[in-house]
C-alpha cells in the first residue's frame, strides 16, 4: 500500500508540472563564481517541478546573440541533437540521441510522472541512436551535406578521434570504428573497447569521452545513479565519476568520483588540465545546489552525495561519511543552481574577438527544479592563465518564450574548423553557428 506521503509527494510532481512549489530567495546570479552563496537547504514535502514547454521555433525565429556576435542555423531538421565532434577535415558528428530504456527507473506512480515530465521537457521519445555528418563545403556556414555515419547505436553521446578510430560512448558500452578522413559512412561493426555503467535504472544515461593530448587515454563521464544515493551505493559503483580508459588494453579505472553528473569534458588551453561540467543534485530547494565546472584532478573526490561544494552535508545521504567529506574538494566555479550546465568548450580559434580566447563557453540545457527558471542559454567565463577570471557573460539567450514556453534547449557546444562556435539544441532541432557580427 503507498504511504500518504509518498502519494503527496507524487501529486505534487503532477501539480509541480504547472510551476508549484518554493521559490528562490537569492537571484541565480548568487550561485555563480567560486564563491557561490549557499544558503540552508530547503527541503519541502513539495518539490519544485517547474519545466517550460518544449514547442521548438516558430518559422524565421531564434536565439539572440550577445552584442557583437550574429546567430544563425547551421543544419536543421535534426532528431533530438544532443552532442557534437569536430573533425580535422572539419566535418561535424552530431549525436542524434535520446535516453535509451530503463525498466527500473521509472517504476510507480512517481516514475510516470517523471516520465511525462521529461515529455513536456522534449525528452523521452524514441531515440535516434545514430551519429549524423554534416558538411559545409562551400564554407557559407550552411550544412549542405548531410548522411548518416553511424547507426543502431545505443543512446550514443560523446565521440572521439584518435589514432584512425572514432570512439563512441553508448549509454552502456565506449565503442571504436575505424575511420577515414573524408568518410561519410562507415559500415564497420563496433569494437567494444570497455563496458559503461548502464543497467536497468541508468538514472543518469548520457556518457562523454575525450582524448588525452598524448593519444594514450581516453576520458569517459558517467553519472550517478539517483539523485543522492537513494538507490543504495552498490548501485553506484563506476558512477558519478570520470573514468580513465586504456584503449590498447581495454581496461579502465576510476579517474575522479564523487561527480554527481558529469557532462562536458575539455584540456584548457594554459594549463593543460581537464576540465569538467557537473549537474548537480536536486529537490533541497531553488537555491541549491549550484551546478559547476571544475579542473580535475586525479583520484579526487568532489563530495556526492555527501557534500556539496567541498564540506557542506547533504543530511539525506545515508549512511554518512566523514571520511570522504574530510577530502572533498572544493569545485572551481559554480555555474548557477539547476540550471543544467552541460555542454563545454574552451575557445582556440580566432574568429571570434580576442577576449574570448582560451575561455569557457558552456550549454545550459535549463532547470526543472528551480523557480524561477535557470539555464536555458549559452554562457561563456572568461580565463586568465589557466583559471575562470570574472562573471559569465551571455552568448546566446532567448530560448524561453515571453509566454514560457521551451523554443530550444541548448546541450554540446563545440567549436568548428573556422573558429565558429556551434551550439546543439535538442528541442529547436537544430545546430546554431555564432559568429562575429559584420554590419
Amino acid at each position: 500500500m503507498h504511504n500518504r506521503p509518498a502519494l503527496l509527494a507524487t501529486a505534487a510532481l503532477m501539480l509541480g508540472l504547472a510551476g508549484c512549489g518554493e521559490t528562490a530567495k537569492l537571484p541565480v546570479g548568487s550561485g555563480y563564481g567560486p564563491h557561490p552563496i549557499l544558503p540552508e537547504p530547503n527541503k519541502t514535502l513539495i518539490p519544485t517541478v517547474n519545466i517550460a514547454k518544449a514547442t521548438g521555433w516558430p518559422e524565421g525565429t531564434k536565439p539572440h546573440a550577445a552584442p557583437g556576435l550574429r546567430v544563425e542555423a547551421f543544419a536543421g531538421d535534426l532528431d533530438h541533437p544532443r552532442w557534437l565532434h569536430v573533425l580535422p577535415n572539419g566535418d561535424v558528428l552530431v549525436a542524434e540521441s535520446d535516453a535509451p530504456p530503463k525498466p527500473e527507473g521509472n517504476q510507480g506512480l512517481r516514475g510516470w510522472v517523471m516520465k511525462k515530465a521529461m515529455a513536456r521537457a522534449g525528452s523521452g521519445g524514441e531515440s535516434a541512436n545514430r551519429i549524423t555528418l554534416l558538411r559545409d563545403s562551400d564554407g557559407d556556414g550552411v550544412a549542405e551535406q548531410r548522411t548518416v555515419l553511424l547507426e543502431g547505436l545505443n543512446s550514443p553521446f560523446g565521440m572521439a578521434l584518435l589514432d584512425d578510430w572514432l570512439y563512441v560512448a553508448n549509454t552502456d558500452a565506449l565503442l571504436r570504428f575505424p575511420y577515414e578522413q573524408g568518410a561519410t559512412r562507415i559500415d564497420a561493426p563496433g569494437e567494444k573497447v570497455v563496458d559503461l555503467p548502464g543497467g536497468p535504472i541508468n538514472h543518469h544515461w548520457t556518457k562523454n569521452v575525450i582524448a588525452s593530448r598524448d593519444g594514450a587515454r581516453l576520458y569517459v563521464t558517467s553519472g550517478s545513479n539517483s539523485n543522492v544515493g537513494e538507490n543504495g551505493m552498490a548501485a553506484e559503483e563506476n558512477r558519478a565519476a570520470i573514468l580513465e580508459v586504456d584503449p590498447q588494453n581495454k581496461t579502465l579505472r576510476l579517474f575522479a568520483s564523487g561527480l554527481r553528473n558529469p557532462n562536458g569534458l575539455a584540456w584548457q588551453p594554459d594549463s593543460g588540465q581537464l576540465w569538467t561540467t557537473v549537474n548537480e543534485r536536486d529537490e533541497i530547494g531553488s537555491d541549491l545546489v549550484p551546478d559547476y565546472m571544475t579542473s580535475v584532478q586525479d583520484g579526487g573526490f568532489y563530495g556526492w552525495p555527501y557534500s556539496y561544494f567541498g564540506q557542506h552535508l547533504d543530511k539525506r545521504a545515508k549512511p554518512p561519511r566523514p571520511d570522504l567529506v574530510a577530502k572533498a574538494i572544493v569545485p572551481d566555479y559554480a555555474l548557477g543552481a539547476h540550471t543544467s550546465s552541460m555542454g563545454l568548450a574552451f575557445y582556440e580559434g580566432e574568429l571570434l574577438p580576442e577576449r574570448y580566447r582560451n575561455g569557457a563557453f558552456i550549454g545550459q540545457h535549463g532547470s526543472w527544479n528551480r523557480k524561477p527558471r535557470s539555464g536555458y542559454k549559452v554562457v561563456f567565463v572568461p580565463f586568465r592563465d589557466g583559471r575562470p577570471d570574472g562573471a559569465p557573460e551571455d552568448i546566446l539567450t532567448g530560448f524561453v518564450s515571453a509566454d514560457e514556453k521551451a523554443l530550444g534547449r541548448p546541450v554540446g557546444v563545440a567549436v568548428d574548423s573556422t573558429g565558429a562556435l556551434l551550439v546543439a539544441d535538442d528541442v529547436g532541432d537544430i545546430i546554431w553557428r555564432v559568429t562575429p557580427h559584420t554590419d
